[in-house]
């Protein structure tokens, strides 16, 4: 599923539209595009992309576009996806589920697979409530966030007005990686916690983005499937639901 590593593969990935003028918009899908956004982009030049969290933005010397890839979302540029395959996608890239379509100039087509349809494009997107950017998270905005808070640290970190862009696998591989119990209430965390954490955010993400993409953690797809042990101690990892979201721990290593 589409967290910060694979959006921010994704603004790389379509660097390429940048100075092209959209001519058309050759498909759209009412669910996944906003009323107004295929009225307002064509005739406009894509000058710049930027990334806060999960959400992408597309400036234009017109309106400035939104687009979350939701859970299954995916762009093309023609016909290379700019993250290629998802862990927990379709497995196919079938044009059935393209929901928007954009006519390039240079005869480049930029185009919005999705098969869940949970994906949405929209103007002028509101930026103000997401919490700073994982990718450059600093200590004190990680410790601000936590400070207080009594829900469990997973679904803090899993809040995007709190810290923007971490998603289900993301936040298990670096509570695995930094040893801490996902279950802990987020403000009893001491000050070496919160400086272990920032680390490992700071170190893991770095690495994954490397790699290619969130599903390259230690507690991979198939790791993370019933049955999976932890590569450290060799422990079977357990599974239980915190923040509303299935998660995988190890109760030997993670306090």
């Amino acid at each position: 599923m589409p967290e910060i590593l694979e959006l921010e593969l994704t603004r790389r990935g379509v660097a390429s539209a940048i100075g092209r003028r959209v001519h058309a918009v050759e498909r759209t899908d009412p669910l996944v595009v906003a009323e107004g956004v295929d009225i307002e982009i064509v005739g406009s030049i894509i000058t710049g992309l930027d990334r806060v969290g999960k959400q992408l933005v597309v400036f234009t010397d017109g309106p400035t576009v939104g687009v979350h890839l939701g859970m299954t979302g995916r762009l093309f540029v023609d016909d290379v996806s700019t993250i290629g395959e998802l862990a927990y996608g379709a497995g196919s890239d079938a044009p059935r589920w393209d929901r928007w379509m954009l006519a390039l100039s240079g005869d480049t087509r930029l185009r919005l697979h999705d098969p869940r349809r949970f994906a949405r494009v929209v103007l002028d997107p509101d930026l103000t409530r997401l919490g700073p950017d994982a990718l450059s998270l600093r200590r004190r905005e990680l410790a601000a966030a936590l400070s207080g808070r009594k829900a469990p640290v997973k679904a803090v970190l899993l809040d995007q007005h709190a810290i923007a862009g971490l998603g289900n696998m993301l936040v298990d591989e670096v509570l695995w990686s930094c040893g801490l119990d996902p279950r802990r209430v987020a403000g009893g965390l001491t000050d070496d916690d919160t400086t272990n954490l920032h680390r490992t955010i700071r170190r893991r993400l770095a690495v994954m983005m490397r790699r290619g993409g969130s599903h390259t953690g230690r507690l991979s797809p198939a790791v993370r499937a019933p049955g999976g042990v932890c590569a450290r101690d060799g422990t079977p990892l357990a599974r239980t639901v915190v923040g509303g979201r299935t998660t995988v721990w190890c109760p030997e290593h993670q306090h």
